[in-house]
């Protein structure tokens, strides 16, 4: 576990975490975040997905989503959960290849699973994303230390990064 200072009395901490709680994680979510890149750069879009034998599934209509896994692009898929009360938090990185799912039985196994996008739209092509890379980490931020005082923040001011 990694400590770096933080506020007087803070030690946050970070862990990375195993491939097995990054699966666990990301079987318990629902709302992640693809980036993939297009003609003017970078764009990330939040999307409804499933974790379907180690490899993340997402429904989408035509666009830059699919337009992506037609060309097979590498994409960045991201999950996250925060307590913003306890200052913690755990973020999951998938990294690799999108593609768009087009072998009519393996539709018609996917058309089975919960994957209801909340967004508008029909959303009648998957796209899957086949993980090159795995990562995650826990972050934490240690009670203070009896006696220390929590600086306080004054309203509208964020702490400097």
């Amino acid at each position: 576990m990694q400590e770096q200072p933080n506020e007087p009395g803070r030690q946050p901490r970070w862990q990375e975490l195993t491939k097995s709680e990054c699966f666990e994680l990301l079987a318990r979510e629902q709302l992640g975040r693809v980036a993939v890149v297009d003609d003017r750069g970078p764009v990330v879009f939040p999307v409804n997905f499933v974790l379907d034998r180690h490899m993340v599934v997402l429904r989408t209509d035509e666009g830059t989503k699919l337009d992506a896994a037609i060309r097979g692009s590498r994409v960045a898929f991201e999950v996250d959960g925060i307590d913003t009360a306890a200052h913690t938090g755990w973020s999951v990185l998938v990294r690799g290849e999108a593609v768009e799912v087009t072998d009519p039985a393996e539709l018609a196994r996917l058309r089975k699973l919960l994957l209801d996008p909340w967004a508008p739209g029909a959303k009648a092509h998957y796209v899957r994303i086949l993980p090159a890379a795995l990562t995650g980490r826990r972050i934490s931020a240690a009670p203070p230390a009896a006696g220390s005082a929590r600086p306080t923040r004054r309203p509208g001011h964020s702490p400097s990064r």
